[in-house]
């Protein structure tokens, strides 16, 4: 039984055996420990966390430290078979240039973020008047690493202004797959696209 996030569940599941994979913004590198122990996937990550880079290292991980924003142009036109951005894409100072270079550098790419336009989100704001603190936005506004507010409508929009074509999508909520009003009713997205 997997113990990873739902969406990291989801992405391990799509993920060919013996393929070569690039996880951005790794974190602790479940991912990456998960596809190396179960599908055999030479497995790289990058992690601009010195910490959690000296833990993947730990566990034999292949990890280097870098910034997700700049990392990426050093490696090589469809290098990976996939490439992984999993809650980061928000954090990311242009996430239209790192969809960019995920579709350049894998021939397919796993995209995953918190919804922001999730009912509770709207709710929080309409009805409090206050940033929300929710489950998939879990810190305050003052202390939050995402710079961008993305919607499942919005990364939809950006997928076709780059000409990404989106080959499948996910939607959970409450740690459960959500279907149907997807922009409403997810509080976290995972997408797989290619180009």
């Amino acid at each position: 039984m997997s113990a990873l996030r739902p969406d990291l569940a989801a992405i391990a599941s799509a993920i060919e055996p013996g393929t070569r994979v690039l996880d951005i913004g790794c974190g602790d590198g479940a991912l990456l420990a998960e596809l190396r122990a179960t599908k055999s996937v030479d497995a790289r990550g990058i992690e601009i966390d010195g910490g959690c880079v000296e833990r993947c290292v730990a566990q034999g991980l292949s990890v280097v430290q870098g910034d997700a924003d700049s990392a990426l142009a050093d490696y090589p036109d469809k290098g990976f078979d996939y490439t992984v951005l999993s809650q980061t894409l928000q954090t990311a100072r242009r996430p239209d240039l790192m969809l960019d270079q995920l579709l350049r550098v894998g021939k397919q790419a796993f995209v995953s973020f918190p919804n922001f336009a999730h009912w509770r989100t709207r709710g929080a704001l309409m009805f409090g008047g206050r940033m929300p603190v929710t489950r998939s936005i879990p810190v305050s506004w003052y202390e939050t690493q995402n710079i961008h507010h993305v919607t499942v409508k919005d990364f939809r929009e950006l997928a076709r202004e780059k000409d990404a074509r989106i080959e499948h999508e996910w939607f959970f909520a409450n740690e459960k797959p959500v279907s149907g009003a997807a922009n409403l009713r997810a509080e976290f997205a995972v997408f797989l696209l290619s180009r």
